[in-house]
């Protein structure tokens, strides 16, 4: 893959996984500024504490959509498609990582950002829907018991990698499965703060107020 190639898609996916779309919702519709709210996170679920249910719906899905498109991006256009298939899935894979790292390090935020969960999904649904399926029933049933977002979330984003590497690991080189893992590893480090809570006991269930 020749350099001009992966600088644009790096750069273009960075800037597309960069738009603060959580953020902007909540400045614009409500005044306020979402990091001074609950967990300080610009993701969706951090959204919802702020009581605008439609503005996490929205960043949700926004989010997962700014993922989505530059690696759905890398796989439909022309230009890409005069490289193999195996470097075709590494090149989205790069740029499923890159957008990821745009929303968790936005130039905007000053590089403070959410955590990568919706946009992690939005990557993973754009680079193998069928394999994501595993990891999104896994986060539903795990959030529906405990209600805690968090553990559904590093469970979920664990699980990806090993099952696309178990589903469907001849359609991705090693190269593109480690980035892969290295987006779920990402969304996992985000949570840390998280992991020491569920540890103590601490963390806050979902639908529960913040104290």
């Amino acid at each position: 893959m020749n350099y001009p190639t992966l600088i644009t898609v790096a750069v273009c996916s960075y800037l597309l996984g960069s738009i603060p779309f959580g953020y902007l919702l909540v400045r614009v519709f409500q005044g306020i500024d979402v990091r001074s709210i609950g967990s300080g996170n610009i993701g969706a679920t951090n959204v919802a504490r702020t009581g605008g249910k439609a503005l996490a719906i929205s960043t949700l899905v926004l989010d997962a959509l700014k993922g989505w498109l530059p690696v759905f991006l890398v796989l439909a256009l022309p230009w890409t498609q005069q490289s193999s298939p195996g470097q075709l899935h590494t090149l989205a894979a790069f740029a499923a990582l890159l957008a990821v790292l745009g929303h968790m390090f936005p130039v905007w935020l000053r590089f403070k950002g959410g955590k990568g969960v919706a946009t992690g999904l939005g990557v993973f649904l754009a680079l193998a829907p069928k394999v994501v399926l595993i990891p999104l029933v896994l986060f539903l049933v795990i959030v529906f018991f405990t209600r805690y977002v968090s553990l559904g979330s590093i469970l979920g984003a664990a699980m990806f990698p090993v099952a696309l590497w178990l589903l469907q690991r001849e359609m991705f080189p090693a190269p593109a499965l480690a980035m892969c893992a290295a987006v779920a590893l990402l969304v996992i480090v985000r949570h840390h703060q998280n992991i020491g809570r569920l540890l103590a006991g601490k963390e806050n269930r979902f639908g529960a107020r913040k104290a």
